[in-house]
């Protein structure tokens, strides 16, 4: 954890967010920053504390069904309201499951990390059906999650938003895949945007944007940045 600072954005009095960076089939880190955020909530106790996923919950990582066991688990922080974002590998996995989707679904999402989440399952690419060893409710509760999320000055999204589109306009697309433009944009939006996607070593604070994905598949923290009021900190894992 590190100290306070300046945020970007305000939010309303009495309310806490919490916000976790790309999980990537993690199950132990998550785990572990959901003790943190538990013991951080008992030491400080907020009104109101909202807990938002980022998405990009499997793939790349060794558990990804544990994390998603996880995330259908009794929320991790008596009281605190839960809101899990879909994120780009979400889509893929998805679509390699539909039965109905192109051939190229399945292989698109293995080149991403597919396999290892299959594995996850105790499954195999090479198996008849793969998806038939995902339980109903772990692609349920993928299948449910949000585009997008807001309180206060702030926009929660997996990947970003494109500059100069209101954001009643954006294409769903930009909302779990976008780089650029949106990365390298150095204007106004017309909210802070807090997002995943795009693994840094350290977390990306700007005017308009803050970036929390820290690469936890790689070697990297798991991140989780604490808005409240006019400040702003970080939890690790």
């Amino acid at each position: 954890m590190v100290n306070e600072a300046l945020a970007p954005g305000a939010l309303p009095p009495g309310l806490r967010i919490y916000a976790v960076g790309d999980v990537h089939g993690c199950a132990d880190r998550l785990a572990l920053m959901h003790d943190r955020i538990a013991a951080d909530v008992r030491a400080r106790p907020a009104a109101h504390v909202v807990l938002v996923h980022l998405g990009d919950y499997v793939d790349r990582g060794e558990d990804s069904a544990g994390v998603i066991e996880r995330l259908l688990a009794p929320v991790p922080v008596p009281g605190a309201d839960v809101v899990n974002l879909l994120g780009n590998h979400e889509v893929m996995m998805l679509d390699a499951c539909d039965p109905r989707a192109p051939a190229g679904a399945m292989p698109f999402w293995l080149e991403n990390g597919g396999a290892e989440t299959l594995a996850s399952y105790n499954t195999h690419p090479d198996d008849p059906a793969p998806w038939e060893a995902i339980p109903h409710e772990h692609l349920d509760l993928l299948r449910n999650c949000s585009l997008r999320w807001s309180a206060g000055d702030y926009l929660f999204v997996h990947a970003g938003v494109r500059p100069g589109v209101s954001l009643e306009r954006q294409d769903p697309f930009d909302l779990i895949w976008i780089r650029e433009p949106f990365l390298s944009f150095e204007g106004d939006l017309p909210q802070v945007v807090v997002h995943g996607h795009t693994p840094a070593t350290v977390p990306a604070i700007r005017s308009h944007r803050i970036g929390i994905d820290t690469g936890a598949c790689f070697g990297g923290d798991l991140t989780c940045l604490v808005l409240e009021g006019q400040r702003l900190r970080f939890l690790t894992a």
